[in-house]
């Protein structure tokens, strides 16, 4: 038996049907999947019945252990690691894939932020976070939870919020709602600006969120400009390549 582990943040959904309906949005174009914390293969258990070609990652070697006892004809597809600090590259010999899971809480947010550094191999992400986490991913600009993942993702991601999941569908049940999104590649294979300045202008923006850009972009020497009054919360990523590319012509 698995028990869930409060450090891993794990929260072990039991509901067959919501764990099937995660398993559907995986696409169909795509047959590499990477499946981001198992926990006891409810997820897993779907995905199996797919042709797919799927790698299962979990950094609790008990439930890695629990899966390999359940499923002995397929533990070439069960690896025990930790999927932040891997090449995803050497997974699928370089080669696309999609990540899907029940994503653990307390590590959704660098979970994102580490597919986005493989954003021009990663098709799709999918599954279930935090409803707060999720909707803060797929709000538009305006909104207060609007921040630096929002910006992120949308501009290399189309958005869908799918449903939402209730405490209950959990062991132990979270104190929170979740929210299960859907994030497919968009066509933007070039920005137009340097990425690294890019994310450096949209991080160093939100880390003074309460400023106007004019205080907290002051270091970057930006002509005067009617964009500098307002606050990033407000801007769209396209706003912020603009002002990437200002500051790379200073």
């Amino acid at each position: 038996m698995v028990a869930p582990k409060k450090h891993l943040g794990q929260h072990f959904l039991t509901d067959d049907n919501i764990a099937k309906r995660i398993g559907n949005l995986i696409t169909d174009d795509c047959r590499n999947v990477i499946e981001v914390g198992p926990g006891k293969g409810i997820l897993t258990k779907f995905l199996l019945e797919k042709d797919i070609n799927l790698k299962a990652i979990d950094l609790d070697l008990e439930s890695v252990e629990y899966l390999q006892e359940h499923y002995p004809e397929h533990l070439e597809k069960i690896i025990f690691g930790d999927f932040l600090k891997m090449d995803l590259l050497q997974l699928f010999d370089g080669q696309h894939f999609q990540i899907i899971g029940n994503y653990p809480y307390n590590i959704s947010s660098q979970i994102l932020f580490k597919a986005l550094e493989y954003k021009d191999k990663v098709d799709c992400i999918s599954g279930m976070f935090q409803k707060e986490v999720a909707q803060r991913i797929i709000t538009q600009p305006g909104s207060k939870v609007y921040g630096i993942l929002s910006v992120l993702i949308q501009t290399w991601y189309n958005c869908e919020y799918c449903f939402t999941v209730n405490e209950g569908s959990f062991f132990p049940p979270p104190k929170v709602k979740s929210g299960v999104i859907r994030l497919t590649r968009n066509n933007v294979s070039d920005i137009g600006v340097d990425e690294k300045l890019y994310i450096e202008i949209i991080k160093t923006s939100f880390n003074q969120r309460r400023k106007t850009l004019r205080n907290s972009l002051k270091s970057f020497n930006l002509p005067d400009m009617d964009m500098l009054n307002k606050r990033p919360e407000v801007l769209s990523p396209q706003d912020f390549i603009e002002l990437t590319r200002l500051a790379g012509e200073r």
